[in-house]
């Protein structure tokens, strides 16, 4: 599975972190930056990359990370076709991409440890989509929304 990961100066620390770990476990990692931490750098000049690329499919889920995670979810969303959320606990890592199709994971570099992180990508990667008629309706609904 290819996995892009993208981050701002807030989250480049986890982002070193998590895509280590992914790459250790086998997947191939597209690294969309930042390359450094650089304070004066802005999250929407990689996590609009990071989302493009999933919506389109050059990678199959995306991970984006900034201070809150905030901020790199509400940029992801403005890419029609990205699903982003912002995480913090396991329930919601999978139910997300169960029941909403979530296609990228957002985490804040300064409000999640490694750890946890790290059980948060892992479990958005092993979910996969129920395909359940409610949620195809339900999202249906959103790309109606998106179109307009």
């Amino acid at each position: 599975m290819k996995i892009g990961i993208a981050t701002d100066h807030g989250g480049f620390v986890l982002k070193q972190e998590i895509a280590s770990r992914l790459a250790a476990d086998g997947y191939e990692v597209v690294d969309f930056g930042a390359n450094e931490a650089n304070p004066a750098d802005d999250y929407p000049d990689y996590v609009i990359p990071l989302a493009q690329a999933v919506v389109t499919g050059s990678v199959n889920r995306g991970i984006a990370i900034c201070g809150s995670g905030v901020g790199a979810a509400v940029c992801a969303n403005k890419v029609r076709g990205a699903r982003a959320c912002l995480i913090h606990d396991h329930f919601s890592a999978r139910q997300g991409v169960e029941d909403d199709d979530m296609n990228i994971l957002c985490m804040g570099g300064r409000t999640v440890g490694p750890e946890v992180a790290w059980d948060l990508v892992r479990t958005f990667l092993e979910s996969q989509f129920s395909g359940a008629d409610r949620h195809r309706r339900r999202l249906a609904k959103v790309a109606i929304l998106e179109a307009r």
